[in-house]
């Protein structure tokens, strides 16, 4: 297991401003965190280099930002009202509330009894009145997925692009869905975060398409720093598919509670672009479709025979939060440095630290180093490498540890004889190696450009 505990994580995200507990001071509200400085940076690093890998690398993906708030009828269609709830058992001793498949033997996990209420539905969706009266005439819901709007503004993407197949719509966004039993930290919560593609392609190639993503999207999270041997692709058996998916691919990580899911890739067939669609006999819809009395669009799309077709749909469907616990525990590090000292160290790679670089007075009250620090970090803002922090401790060994434990790849040291000599020089040190390098001030620039190209 790439980290030891949970607890350390828990641990290290509280004490370095990566994440809090929601409303901590009235004693928090389950399955629901905030992001503290540093943790609202590393989770944005991860969203850019899915953006960037995603939307700028391909010339086949367009971007949406779609609203949060859900038309009844897309998630009546969607078949989300039917199908979207877990069985719930309560334990009639201990008041518990489980998920009916993770009770085992007939025993509640909690206290062990089998005093057991049978199964029910439980729908996951938060369901919120629209407009000024609560009548239950006018509602809709917090969106459990950001794929419907894709689907829903699917022609809209189609007529402004003039896209044609295969062809991509890629979101990251905010989800809800009202967890049962929310756990293991950021890996299960009612408020999360997905990134999400819908990959548009002709009947027919689905499969072929299916194998292409799962490929690319295992490689690009080894590009973030996971270990293939601490991932594990599962093929969700048919029995247990999603009412919308052909099949499915799980891409796996061994995180501290075990192994579970990072990311879904699903054939979603035509079901979704199908139930969405309009009614019209002469199209000749496919078998998922149906004829929809609401819906004023034809979901299509125009074949090179000139015939309409409904596409397929291949989904990698990542989770923000548990991409975050994931690169975390990957990264967290305890090294025993020898003579009874150690440091933990977050040995994140670049592109995702928090921040980039940070620069250190050697003396905090020495006006003329911390003019220094000052203009120094200026200039290595307008590089555009991300973050540029001012660490003003006065303790260059603290400072180098605190540094350590949150990833940043290097800190610059400002000292006398950067004002003192010429040319201007600094300490530059590396997080991994420890190792410390004199560099030139006016070099800095060049420097950082050719240490921060992957």
């Amino acid at each position: 297991m790439p980290a030891t505990s949970m607890d350390q994580l828990v641990s290290l995200c509280k004490r370095r401003g990566f994440i809090f507990q929601n409303a901590d001071i009235y004693g928090g509200l389950q399955g629901v965190y905030d992001y503290g400085p540093l943790g609202v940076e590393l989770k944005n690093n991860l969203k850019a280099a899915w953006w960037r890998s995603m939307v700028y690398e391909r010339d086949d993906i367009e971007g949406l930002d779609a609203a949060i708030l859900t038309n009844q009828k897309v998630l009546h269609y969607s078949g989300h009202e039917d199908t979207f709830s877990d069985p719930m058992t309560d334990c009639r001793k201990c008041k518990g509330r489980f998920r009916a498949d993770h009770i085992k033997d007939g025993k509640c996990p909690n206290c062990g009894s089998t005093d057991l209420t049978e199964p029910r539905p439980f729908n996951l969706m938060f369901k919120t009145n629209i407009g000024p009266v609560d009548d239950g005439s006018s509602f809709g819901y917090l969106r459990p997925e950001t794929a419907q709007a894709i689907f829903t503004q699917f022609k809209n993407v189609v007529d402004s692009t003039s896209r044609k197949l295969p062809f991509g719509i890629a979101q990251i966004g905010k989800s809800f869905r009202n967890e049962i039993t929310p756990r293991n930290f950021i890996f299960r919560v009612r408020e999360f975060e997905q990134a999400e593609l819908e990959y548009f392609v002709m009947p027919g190639e689905d499969e072929k398409w299916h194998e292409i993503w799962k490929e690319a999207r295992i490689k690009w999270w080894e590009e973030q720093g996971l270990k293939r041997e601490h991932m594990n692709i599962y093929t969700t058996p048919k029995d247990d598919l999603a009412h919308y998916a052909k099949a499915c691919y799980d891409i796996e990580y061994q995180f501290p509670h075990g192994m579970e899911e990072l990311e879904g890739i699903a054939n979603r067939t035509d079901y979704d672009l199908g139930n969405h669609t309009k009614a019209q006999e002469e199209m000749n819809l496919t078998s998922h479709c149906h004829k929809n009395p609401d819906s004023t669009q034809k979901l299509c799309i125009m074949s090179d025979d000139n015939k309409w077709v409904v596409p397929f749909v291949i989904e990698p469907s990542m989770g923000v939060d548990r991409g975050v616990l994931a690169v975390m525990t990957e990264a967290y590090t305890e090294e025993d440095l020898g003579g009874g000292n150690s440091r933990v160290v977050l040995k994140l790679k670049k592109h995702l630290a928090p921040i980039k670089v940070a620069v250190i007075p050697l003396k905090k009250n020495n006006e003329q180093i911390m003019a220094k620090c000052h203009e120094i970090k200026q200039n290595l803002l307008k590089l555009g490498i991300g973050r540029v922090a001012l660490e003003n401790t006065g303790n260059i060994g603290k400072a180098y540890r605190r540094h350590d434990e949150v990833g940043t790849p290097l800190c610059i040291t400002v000292d006398f004889e950067t004002i003192e000599n010429q040319p201007e020089s600094v300490t530059v040190r590396d997080r991994d190696t420890m190792e410390q390098t004199r560099v030139n001030v006016a070099d800095l620039p060049n420097y950082l450009r050719n240490y921060f190209v992957e």
